[in-house]
């Protein structure tokens, strides 16, 4: 009983977790070593032979280009999948949310819960791709390091925001749209896989306004070791206001639903 509340909700994550955690692992670290080999290396092989890549990568390989975004889209892809069926789950299918609110727990402790398993779950795959990173020269960088945490938070910021949508619905519908217009695109065009200057006139600024691109820009900035203070700060300030917003939206969500 003297475990914090919010600690005892991420526990029973962990208890789950405990059961599955060695396909886990593999998948965190066999995940990675497949877009390195098929895009690191096949695709990239392909776009260092253009002249021109060079600057438009800013003079660095495009493995060395890469490497970092993917850290930060793999943090996308699992914080936005755990706010998703698996939440829905804690309120529909397997009632472990009411359950929580049939004890002391509050609904603002509940969904402290839910950030603190957000960020463990998104910061071991995160981990699992800092690993590979680091075992390959053209990407090995104490930057890695300081990225980890950088990339845990954009998934974080995706957990929060779509588990504050999630939170509000009765059936999964959405969800399968959710992947396809939003998780997917922001993957492929949010500066991941190429500059996101390449873009048209019309879509390049709506990158620019997304956690993920704040994320890639600063996981690659670290990982070369050319971040500066100010671009840093605005970074680093644009995940903390995401998160903020969807945690705020969540607790006021979950306090409606777990109160009915």
């Amino acid at each position: 009983m003297s475990t914090l509340p919010s600690v005892r909700v991420w526990e029973s994550h962990l208890y789950v977790m405990r059961r599955i955690w060695k396909t886990d692992v593999l998948l965190n670290l066999l995940q990675p070593v497949l877009f390195i080999l098929g895009m690191g290396l096949g695709v990239g092989s392909l776009v260092d032979r253009r002249v021109e890549s060079a600057s438009t990568l800013g003079d660095v390989p495009y493995l060395t280009f890469l490497g970092p975004g993917l850290m930060a889209t793999t943090a996308m892809m699992i914080g936005a999948f755990e706010a998703l069926w698996p939440l829905l789950g804690g309120f529909k299918w397997g009632g472990s949310f009411e359950a929580m609110a049939a004890t002391e727990l509050t609904p603002q402790q509940v969904v402290r819960g839910e950030v603190l398993w957000w960020t463990t779950r998104c910061g071991i795959s995160v981990l699992g791709v800092a690993v590979v990173l680091l075992c390959i020269p053209e990407t090995r960088s104490i930057g890695i390091v300081w990225a980890v945490p950088v990339a845990t938070a954009c998934g974080v910021a995706f957990a929060a925001l779509t588990g504050s949508w999630t939170s509000t619905r009765e059936f999964d519908n959405s969800f399968s749209n959710i992947s396809r217009l939003v998780i997917t695109p922001l993957f492929l065009f949010g500066g991941a896989f190429y500059p996101v200057s390449s873009l048209p006139d019309a879509i390049e600024p709506i990158a620019y306004v997304t956690p993920l691109w704040h994320a890639v820009e600063l996981c690659r900035d670290l990982s070369l070791h050319r971040a500066g203070w100010g671009e840093s700060l605005v970074h680093v300030s644009v995940l903390v206001g995401f998160i903020v917003v969807g945690w705020i939206m969540c607790q006021r969500n979950f306090a409606k639903r777990l109160h009915r």
